[in-house]
């Protein structure tokens, strides 16, 4: 399964930013105008955000948006260990910037395939 043409954004100004954009989606659908399929992540702050989105979670992401690995075939193309990579793949799922499926692999069982949530990822913070 390929990531939608949704775009992601990941966002670190709190609730009240939160507040500000619902307010603007709301009046949007008061007016009747259909809004863009988008999925927002939204951090209470910057170093928040940064705990999360570190540089190697980062090129994980990254790499997952050219083609979608296997975990241990993440880790090969990262040339991490395999253990990391699938703790940071778990945060990323948790957090939802990454999501797995599986596939069955034939003689071997099943695989967990990882993918991002979306094509386009976009990141805004401020401090």
């Amino acid at each position: 399964m390929k990531s939608t043409g949704m775009k992601l954004t990941i966002r670190a100004d709190g609730f009240e930013g939160w507040a500000k954009r619902a307010r603007v989606r709301a009046k949007k659908l008061d007016r009747g105008e259909r809004l863009a399929p988008e999925m927002t992540i939204n951090f209470g702050s910057a170093m928040e955000m940064l705990e999360v989105l570190t540089v190697e979670r980062m090129r994980l992401l990254e790499t997952t948006r050219m083609q979608a690995f296997s975990v241990t075939g993440l880790a090969a193309a990262l040339k991490r260990d395999p253990k990391s990579v699938r703790r940071d793949v778990a945060k990323l799922v948790r957090f939802g910037v990454l999501r797995t499926r599986e596939e069955i692999n034939p003689g071997h069982g099943r695989v967990k395939i990882v993918e991002p949530v979306a094509q386009r990822v976009e990141m805004r913070a401020s401090f």
